[in-house]
C-alpha cells in the first residue's frame, strides 16, 4: 500500500467540517466514500481516527487520507454517466428561479428526482451542471414523485441547504399542486385529514404505496390536505388545488384516492370511477406554486407552468388557467 496523504487545513479552509473539506480537496470524491473511509478508520485528523462526517476542523490541523483515494475517485468518474450538452440545455430551460443560494426548476413529468437500481437518469445527478468549485452541485430541499411535474428546490451553498430543509420541516413553505381528477370530490371544498402508513418496498419507489392506518399502528403518520375545486366538467371531470399541510408519501395522491376521484392517470391510486377518455396516460399532478423563506431574508415565491399533458387536458374539458385563484391564496 502507498503511503499516505497528508493535507493541512490552513486559514483559507476556516473553521469547516469534514467532509466538505474532503470534497473541496479531492474532486470527484461523493459522500458514501467519505462515510465508508471513517467507518474503517482510514482518515485520521492530527493523528487520531476521525469518528464523524461532520467533525469540525480548524487551521493548523493535518487531514491524514490513504493514497489510494485517488483510485476510488477515478473509478466514481469513469462510473458517473457524462451530461451531455443537450442535458445541459435541457436542464438550462427548467429554471425558474436562480440566485446564488436557491435554483429552482420546473420538474417535467417522468424525470425522477434521485436514482434508483432501474434508474440512471434523474435529477440529483444532472443537477452537477450548475456545480461550483466550492460548493459542488446543488443539493435537494424536498421531493417530487417521478410522475408528479412542477417546482422543485435546490440550494446551493451548506447554509442554504440547511434553511431551506428547515423551512420545509417547519411548515413555513406554502405549497399548492394543480390535478385533474375523476369526477368531482364532495364537498368542494374542504379539508382531508387520517392516519396512512406506507408498505411495499421502500428501497424501489415503484413498488412502494402508502394506505388508511389507524391511530396507533407502528409507523402510521398523520396527514392533512387542504383542496378545493376550481372547476368541473359536469361529473365527468374536475381541477382540483390541493395545499398539503404535512408532506407524506403520495399523499395527494392517495387523498384524492380516498375521496373517490382519484387523480387522471394515477396507476397506483384507483378509484371506482371510469377514466377519462382522451387524456394522456401520464399521472395528472403538478406542483404549480410554492413560497418559502429564501435563506437570505423575504419570501421566495415560485410558479411553474403547467406541462403539456394538462394543457390538453385543460383544452379537453374546457377549464381555462384564468379561472385559476391566487396560487398563494386558494383556501379560507
Amino acid at each position: 500500500m502507498t503511503s499516505p496523504i497528508t493535507i493541512p487545513v490552513r486559514e483559507e479552509d476556516g473553521e469547516v467540517r469534514l467532509d466538505r473539506f474532503l470534497r473541496r480537496k479531492f474532486e470527484g470524491l461523493n459522500q458514501g466514500r467519505i462515510e465508508q473511509f471513517i467507518r474503517k478508520g482510514i482518515i485520521r485528523v492530527d493523528g487520531v481516527r476521525a469518528k464523524k462526517s461532520s467533525d469540525r476542523l480548524q487551521p493548523g490541523q493535518d487531514v491524514i487520507v490513504p493514497a489510494d483515494i485517488f483510485q476510488t475517485i477515478a473509478e466514481s468518474k469513469a462510473n458517473k454517466s457524462v451530461i451531455s450538452k443537450d442535458d445541459e440545455r435541457f436542464l438550462r430551460a427548467l429554471i425558474i428561479h436562480e440566485d446564488d443560494e436557491v435554483i429552482a426548476l420546473n420538474k417535467p413529468a417522468g424525470l425522477a428526482v434521485q436514482g434508483g437500481s432501474k434508474t440512471t437518469r434523474h435529477l440529483d445527478d444532472l443537477m452537477a451542471v450548475f456545480a461550483t468549485e466550492e460548493f459542488g452541485k446543488p443539493k435537494l430541499a424536498h421531493r417530487l414523485d417521478k410522475d408528479t411535474s412542477g417546482v422543485i428546490v435546490f440550494g446551493r451553498t451548506p447554509d442554504a441547504i440547511a434553511k431551506l430543509n428547515k423551512a420545509f420541516a417547519s411548515r413555513t413553505t406554502q405549497k399548492v399542486y394543480w390535478a385533474v381528477v375523476l369526477g368531482v370530490p364532495h364537498p368542494m371544498s374542504g379539508e382531508i385529514r387520517g392516519w396512512m402508513k406506507k408498505q411495499g418496498s421502500a428501497k424501489n419507489p415503484e413498488l412502494e404505496l402508502v394506505r388508511r392506518a389507524a391511530h396507533g399502528d407502528p409507523d402510521a403518520l398523520f396527514a392533512i390536505t387542504d383542496y378545493e375545486v376550481i372547476s368541473n366538467a359536469g361529473t365527468r371531470a374536475s381541477w382540483v388545488a390541493m395545499k398539503p399541510v404535512t408532506g407524506r408519501t403520495h399523499q395527494l395522491r392517495f387523498h384524492m384516492a380516498e375521496m373517490g376521484t382519484s387523480i387522471a392517470g394515477d396507476p397506483k391510486y384507483r378509484c371506482d370511477r371510469p377514466d377519462i377518455g382522451g387524456l394522456s396516460e401520464q399521472l395528472h399532478l403538478h406542483a404549480r406554486a410554492l413560497k418559502i423563506p429564501h435563506p437570505k431574508g423575504g419570501m421566495l415565491e415560485l410558479k411553474a407552468e403547467l406541462p403539456k399533458h394538462m394543457k390538453d387536458a385543460f383544452e379537453l374539458l374546457g377549464f381555462e388557467e384564468y379561472e385559476g385563484k391566487d396560487p398563494f391564496k386558494p383556501f379560507k
